[in-house]
């Protein structure tokens, strides 16, 4: 099929060609969860291997889910300009170049600049991934489409954790990362074949390169500060300054934004007040999500079970997730998806309650007890979530509205890691003082299991936040449907 007739192939045409277009979208996704949780739970490994601190090593993930937030929205708009297509594949190769620079780090420095490489590429198959999806499926099978992807999101955080146990336990950490790089070469044998050329949005588009980079001055900063805080103290000239420097390039962003004609974040999405609730229900729900990064500590540090031990214990809720999610989707094409992803959060709150009960006397099954409530919710939650958000963009900004999603997704996690940090050492410093809260290996259990319970009971009141907005939009969604209804003769 040449590329004048794919791109003239409508949406869903082709049974064949969506699913194998599936497939290469959900390796590129598997290729993302997988690494980070990998990461996840190799970050205690990792601060002793290279003699680094809680503050710095963080730092592993913040590069990639930094560089990742700062270029979602750029390459989205670059998938309404051109073929997004060409977009995924390059994004592949550097995704996979990346992960053998990872592979490959003689030290700290060197594996989170590797690591930031890799955020580039994810950034580039993210921003387009679901809009591939969305559009080689049609409308009736959306949610099913979604909640597939869902699906292997949580096969991808199930997997890491049990792989990295089992590799960084038997090979040792490199392996972690080197572990991308066929995945990456068998995506790349299905791009030119089974991803069909789609329509783009239309000549006149072009890049809003000065918010882009005002954007990166102000995560950059935000990050920065908040670590810089944790180390020495939200009072330290360093911290303030830099945290400073992170309001005044928010505030720049939004100044620019709004008086660009094709900004980075398009505000006329906004108006539709649904589709905003949406996106910040799902930013707030990452931000609580990237807080799991924590757990391997309190596992190797409290309850001294080893690293692969830790990996099976940890895959338990990503894989409830995963059961849970195409069902979720499934539902969302039936019922609509208001009312359960209420309930999702609901289960996310009652988990991040169960996990602010955590003490040192935890064993594997009172740990799983804790933590499979939160697998539970995030897979009612996040499927029938993306399919509101897809369901109410307009068609010729689907690349924009599906890099709204992985922006809300990447700065959820990008605000969270630093943020659940900063709590985390916050609560830290009430139990146990004025010692090095950065330097977790010689703190008592009982301070490190305190402060992992009471950093998941401040995180339920940010859930709860999600929560109400959640319950907003139920109660405009009936409204709204009810206004539409004909009135009776």
């Amino acid at each position: 099929m040449n590329a004048a007739k794919e791109a003239r192939t409508p949406a869903g045409a082709d049974d064949r060609t969506k699913w194998w277009a599936m497939l290469c979208v959900a390796l590129s996704v598997l290729m993302g969860t997988v690494d980070m949780s990998i990461v996840n739970i190799s970050l205690p490994t990792l601060a002793r291997i290279f003699r680094t601190d809680f503050a710095v090593v963080q730092w592993v993930i913040l590069a990639y889910v930094l560089l990742l937030s700062c270029l979602l929205l750029v390459f989205a708009r670059l998938g309404d300009m051109v073929s997004k297509r060409t977009i995924f594949a390059v994004g592949v190769v550097v995704f996979t170049a990346g992960s053998l620079l990872c592979g490959l780090s003689p030290s700290v420095g060197w594996l989170i600049a590797s690591r930031a490489v890799q955020g580039v590429g994810a950034a580039m198959t993210q921003a387009v991934g679901l809009a591939i999806v969305t559009q080689v499926f049609p409308a009736s099978e959306r949610g099913r489409a979604l909640g597939i992807i869902g699906a292997v999101v949580s096969i991808g955080i199930a997997l890491g954790p049990a792989v990295g146990g089992l590799l960084i336990g038997g090979i040792g950490w490199r392996s972690i990362f080197l572990v991308n790089v066929p995945i990456g070469g068998l995506t790349l044998a299905l791009i030119p074949r089974y991803i069909p050329v789609l329509t783009p949005a239309g000549p006149g588009q072009r890049f809003d390169l000065p918010g882009a980079a005002i954007f990166l001055v102000f995560m950059t900063g935000y990050a920065l500060g908040m670590t810089a805080g944790q180390k020495f103290g939200f009072a330290d000239a360093r911290a303030l300054w830099l945290l400073g420097l992170a309001l005044a390039g928010l505030m720049a962003f939004l100044a620019v934004e709004a008086r660009s004609d094709q900004p980075m974040l398009d505000f006329s999405l906004f108006k539709n007040l649904l589709f905003s609730i949406n996106l910040v229900m799902g930013w707030l729900v990452f931000i609580v999500l990237a807080g799991g990064f924590i757990i391997p500590f309190f596992l190797q540090l409290v309850t001294g079970y080893s690293i692969s031990q830790v990996g099976l214990l940890m895959m338990s809720g990503p894989i409830l997730m995963g059961l849970v999610a195409p069902w979720a989707g499934r539902l969302s094409d039936r019922f609509g998806s208001r009312l359960i992803s209420l309930l999702g959060l609901l289960a996310v709150i009652g988990g991040c309650l169960a996990m602010s009960t955590i003490h040192p006397g935890v064993r594997w099954l009172g740990f799983l007890v804790r933590s499979l409530p939160l697998g539970l919710g995030l897979g009612m939650f996040q499927a029938p979530n993306n399919s509101a958000v897809m369901g109410a963009a307009p068609r010729n900004r689907l690349g924009l509205a599906s890099g709204l999603l992985a922006f809300t997704r990447t700065t959820g996690n990008t605000t969270g890691i630093p943020l659940v940090g900063a709590i985390f050492t916050a609560h830290l410093a009430g139990l146990a003082g004025a010692v090095d809260r950065t330097r977790l290996e010689g703190l008592p259990p009982a301070v490190l299991a305190g402060g992992v319970a009471g950093t998941y009971r401040t995180t339920a009141f940010i859930v709860l936040g999600a929560t109400v907005l959640a319950a907003l939009a139920l109660i405009i969604d009936a409204r709204q449907k009810k206004a539409r209804r004909p009135a009776r003769p």
